[in-house]
């Protein structure tokens, strides 16, 4: 009868067994393309080489004429090494500001100053592609303090060096492989938005209509056995 409580369990099932299926492929796929990839290209481990090492400075700039140049009080200091020169990193209620440590002239990390900081540090012998400012989050930059300063590189990989436009520092590497471990990752995670979250409305659904197609298939077998006179 077509509409016995049988006869819409194993409806259900097929077609829940249909879309699960569908997914449970892509699950398999992602998950492979992501065990596959060597997991230091994904990170381009060595695409960055290390910080310059530089000797300490003679004299470094007094705190209050620090606290001068910076133009209001400073809730952090930080001494650092930035490629040929020292300078203070100062944190104010008005941001992050770089004063050189040794004259107190400010230090803006423009176009050209991100350019520098990530030719200093890439390993590789390519030119620079191009440099983009990136103010709002990006697939790529979405989990980074923004703005930032994308330095490509016309080599193999289509390395990019993400420079903060604040500190100077490089905070993150992309490149082709990383890029296709991010499609990876977002088809794992159903997450074709932003990619980064794993129990939002959609997967949460998926997994309890795999949970249904479990249950479904189990009173179905059930169901089979005492057709056969085994149960």
């Amino acid at each position: 009868m077509s509409g016995s409580p049988m006869y819409v369990i194993r409806w259900l099932h097929k077609w829940f067994g249909l879309l699960i299926g569908l997914q449970f492929l892509l699950w398999a796929a992602s998950g492979a393309v992501m065990a596959l990839l060597d997991q230091r290209q994904v990170a381009a481990e060595d695409a960055l080489l290390p910080v310059a090492e530089l000797p300490p400075p003679d004299v470094a700039l007094p705190l209050a004429r620090v606290s001068e140049a910076v133009g209001g009080p400073v809730t952090r200091l930080q001494l650092k090494p930035l490629y040929d020169r020292w300078v203070y990193e100062a944190t104010s209620p008005a941001g992050v500001k770089l004063v050189d440590a040794i004259s107190g002239e400010p230090v803006t990390i423009d176009a050209d100053k991100g350019r520098e900081l990530a030719v200093a540090r890439f390993s590789g012998q390519a030119p620079v592609a191009s440099v983009t400012r990136v103010a709002r989050p990006t697939l790529e930059t979405r989990d980074l303090a923004l703005p930032v300063w994308r330095v490509a590189f016309a080599d193999d990989e289509q390395t990019t060096l993400l420079v903060s436009a604040a500190t100077g520092e490089v905070l993150d590497v992309r490149n082709d492989t990383w890029r296709l471990w991010d499609i990876a990752w977002m088809l794992h995670v159903m997450d074709y938005d932003d990619r980064q979250s794993f129990n939002h409305p959609l997967i949460v659904t998926f997994a309890l209509a795999g949970a249904w197609l479990a249950l479904s298939g189990l009173i179905l077998l059930f169901r089979s056995f005492r057709g056969l006179g085994l149960a």
